[in-house]
């Protein structure tokens, strides 16, 4: 009977846990979403309501730390119990993450004025590529599902190899209309954060990855990258 209780509190501390990380996802994609629209419409009031929405974000994963070490000291999950615990707690670090780099994207926005995108196009549209793979992720973390965790990953390769597509028009345009510094900068300092979105995406794979699997996903970089 002991042992019975002990598993339906586990099980409820759970459901909490995950249900806090479900509301951090939404809301970190919400922002990666906002952020996005906001760069692509030169939309600076949007902008400055991502960076002021971030502090949300923070607050949940404080949480989320809280009741995770919580739920370990008292609990004393073993195995898979365990891993779904760890991967829940690194999880929100992730997207914690998430929501700085679409802090910073808007705050960039918040420097440009009257671009129009052109031949650059490739910016949001790599971004929408990155915020897709947030999706994903959390999908495969809220079904606990390894195959949707590899495919995560598996995009993550389209994004570096366009990001390094955006570094090298970004530099050109840079060096073509020196009248574009300041935006190009900080389209430059945009790239970067639209890669770090990916690459977070593929680290909450891969933590659901480990959470389902007991395995630690193989590295996804080789030595010709």
């Amino acid at each position: 009977m002991a042992n019975e209780h002990t598993i339906r509190a586990f099980d409820e501390d759970m459901g909490h846990l995950n249900a806090l990380i479900a509301q951090m996802g939404g809301l970190a994609e919400n922002q990666v979403q906002d952020a996005i629209d906001a760069l692509r419409r030169g939309d600076h009031d949007k902008a400055s309501v991502v960076v002021a929405r971030d502090k949300q974000l923070d607050a949940l994963e404080a949480e989320v730390e809280k009741l995770a070490i919580q739920l370990i000291a008292l609990r004393a999950p073993v195995a898979s119990d365990l891993r779904q615990v760890v991967a829940a707690f690194k999880i929100s670090g992730m997207l914690e993450r998430v929501g700085d780099h679409a802090k910073n994207i808007a705050r960039s926005t918040l420097k440009i004025n009257d671009f129009r995108f052109g031949s650059l196009a490739l910016v949001p549209a790599v971004a929408e590529i990155a915020a897709g793979m947030i999706h994903s992720a959390l999908n495969a973390y809220a079904a606990q599902n390894a195959v949707l965790a590899e495919d995560v990953v598996a995009r993550d390769r389209e994004v570096d190899a366009l990001y390094r597509d955006m570094i090298r028009s970004l530099i050109d345009h840079l060096s073509e209309k020196s009248a574009n510094v300041i935006t190009a900068t900080e389209l430059l300092l945009v790239a970067r954060n639209i890669e770090r979105i990916g690459d977070n995406a593929t680290n909450i794979a891969e933590a659901v990855y480990y959470a389902s699997t007991g395995i630690v996903m193989p590295d996804r970089h080789t030595a010709a990258d």
